[in-house]
């Protein structure tokens, strides 16, 4: 439900941007056909079949809730797939007017066909562009995700937990940091020589009074991390407190884990008495930038930079508790 305590009137122009934005990605994917990949089928059909052969045999309700469809339409279009062969129904152990929905071994070829030409057309959109702009659009789409409040619905089961660092995990820390903006970003080894010291500098000025790290295990692996440190080493009491090295693996993003481990963050903060969090990040990490902004920090200030193999711009963000 949205907080209207908590709206604030958008500038047309944002406004424009939007409308804009969503003109141009309907037309992407291909939303104003009728049909959908050469299928009998408009993309909202092939969503619903989807739901279908995704889900633990879903009920009619449940579909229509997690698409905002209308009832009747809903019920329209079951019969019709019921029809033609392409869904089965099996009355609720627990409910007799629910109705379990599954794909029959048609239905499961036809949409099979069409979701791997999906696939394929999505590989081939981001084929076209350079692996760096390939992370910097899916972690665009999940920033817009992020701050619109959508749970990511690919996820339901996937776990993690956090705790404290054990041996091997510093390591692991410079290693994967390395590892993954090379990759993603092609900042290249001064870049890594900054995580070591960075760690480095944790491990043997620790002050388990007021600073902290968290790692997180997914199924017994490490696959995010961030630590809380004293912005001045020297200082006695807790002042102002600085986030450090958050990261998440791929395999991690898309389950609210970097706003968690923010959180966890910002509440140790607040129970040793820091008044300000300070952090320093990059304007090409959008999906960290989202959760920022998300759990209250604000820009102070921002500057270019080529330290590390390419330009970027470091951004500093603040927040008071």
């Amino acid at each position: 439900m949205i907080d209207a305590a908590r709206m604030t009137a958008a500038p047309a122009a944002r406004i424009a941007a939007v409308r804009r934005f969503n003109r141009f990605y309907t037309r992407e994917v291909g939303l104003l056909r009728k049909t959908f990949l050469d299928t009998p089928w408009s993309l909202g059909e092939m969503r619903v079949l989807y739901e279908i052969g995704h889900g633990d045999a879903p009920i009619a309700t449940d579909i229509g809730k997690a698409l905002d469809l209308d009832a009747a339409y809903l019920s329209r279009l079951l019969r019709t797939f019921e029809k033609d062969g392409l869904i089965t129904r099996t009355r609720s152990k627990s409910d007799a007017r629910q109705s379990h929905l599954r794909l029959t071994a048609k239905g499961k070829a036809a949409f099979g066909a069409a979701d791997k030409r999906q696939a394929g057309n999505t590989s081939e959109m981001l084929g076209r562009l350079k692996p760096e702009d390939q992370v910097r659009l899916v972690e665009a789409m999940g920033a817009i995700a992020t701050l619109l409040g959508e749970p990511d619905a690919e996820t339901p089961n996937r776990s993690y937990v956090l705790r404290d660092p054990k041996p091997g995990d510093y390591g692991w820390i410079v290693t994967r940091n390395a590892e993954i903006y090379s990759e993603e970003y092609g900042w290249a080894g001064p870049f890594e020589g900054v995580c070591a010291q960075i760690v480095a500098d944790f491990v043997n000025n620790f002050d388990p009074k007021l600073e902290r790290c968290w790692i997180a295990d997914m199924d017994g692996e490490r696959v995010g991390c961030v630590m809380l440190v004293k912005d001045d080493p020297k200082a006695k009491k807790a002042d102002v407190a600085r986030i450090r090295l958050l990261l998440l693996d791929p395999k991690a993003r898309g389950m609210g884990l970097g706003a968690r481990l923010v959180d966890e963050c910002i509440r140790f903060s607040k129970a040793k008495g820091y008044k300000r969090l300070t952090l320093w990040t990059h304007k090409e990490l959008t999906a960290a930038r989202a959760v920022y902004a998300k759990a209250g920090f604000t820009k102070t200030s921002e500057e270019t930079h080529d330290d590390w193999g390419k330009q970027a711009t470091s951004e500093f963000w603040d927040l008071k508790l």
